[in-house]
């Protein structure tokens, strides 16, 4: 009988996850499968409790239910889940105990370096407030960039960066409005989207456009369908770098792979599978 894995969310059909770990656990002769499930917010706590219920190896979890599921008090979060504020990869142990744990900071940090980007020291703007960019400012401000976060509702970039600070880690970090998104990227290094715009099947939307960047900047956008992101598109129309949400989908899913079953996936082929199926 298969182990049975999966991914919830709301959207959920947009996920390549089901390709990427399908094909980690065929190329190891695992007989498991991963699905997508659509999983409103109102019903998480019943959906884990059935999946764990029925036998599920694991599960990862997506816009918008991270942060809620760190809410649930069945749910024990690894220390670093915890100071983030959401939970991206569920864990079935043996014993019933049902762990959280968030792989997407890791995949964010580890996408930027294989871009030869210099994390310590370089002034980031990180759009979004929500459990990615909870992630993925955690980590970066732990690893020492400078970062200002910034939101459409400018209490929730400020409340999370207050939040950040008050963990003491090396980096610097403040919150604010879209406002002045011109002028702070007229001085940043790296422009991270953290927001849902520009994904599939809203593909014209961004949160900055050409005119808006400069060629010493690397956009990363954490948004992978579709595979060029109207962001990226405009990172390229002004001479900037850019890096594809790909990767950190790739690094955090292989690290939550290993969270599951303890087996090292291949990445290349995980990276490969997603970007054959962004380019049917």
């Amino acid at each position: 009988m298969k182990q049975v894995f999966g991914v919830f969310g709301d959207p959920v059909g947009h996920s390549l996850s089901p390709a990427m770990h399908n094909a980690a656990f065929s190329a190891l002769g695992m007989d498991c499968i991963y699905h997508a499930f659509r999983v409103r917010p109102e019903k998480l706590e019943k959906a884990i409790l059935g999946a764990e219920a029925m036998g599920f190896g694991g599960l990862n979890l997506t816009v918008p239910l991270k942060e809620k599921a760190l809410k649930l008090d069945f749910i024990k979060p690894d220390p670093l889940a915890k100071r983030i504020g959401a939970v991206n990869t569920i864990v079935f142990g043996k014993d019933g105990e049902i762990q959280g744990y968030n792989t997407d900071g890791l995949g964010a940090r580890q996408a930027l370096l294989d871009a030869s980007v210099e994390i310590m020291g370089s002034r980031m703007v990180i759009a979004g407030a929500g459990g990615a960019a909870r992630a993925v400012a955690f980590q970066l401000a732990a690893d020492g960039a400078d970062i200002t976060v910034i939101n459409r509702t400018e209490e929730r970039a400020v409340e999370l960066a207050k939040e950040i600070s008050a963990a003491a880690l090396p980096g610097k970090i403040r919150g604010t409005g879209l406002s002045g998104l011109k002028d702070l990227l007229r001085d940043a290094d790296v422009l991270i989207n953290t927001t849902t715009l520009g994904m599939y099947p809203n593909t014209d939307t961004a949160i900055a456009t050409a005119e808006e960047l400069h060629s010493g900047l690397t956009i990363f956008d954490i948004v992978y369908n579709p595979l060029e992101t109207r962001l990226l598109r405009e990172a390229k129309a002004a001479g900037a770098k850019t890096i594809s949400g790909v990767l950190m989908l790739v690094y955090q899913g292989a690290e939550a792979f290993r969270l599951w079953t303890g087996v090292e996936p291949s990445v290349e082929l995980m990276k490969k599978t997603v970007l054959e199926a962004l380019q049917v």
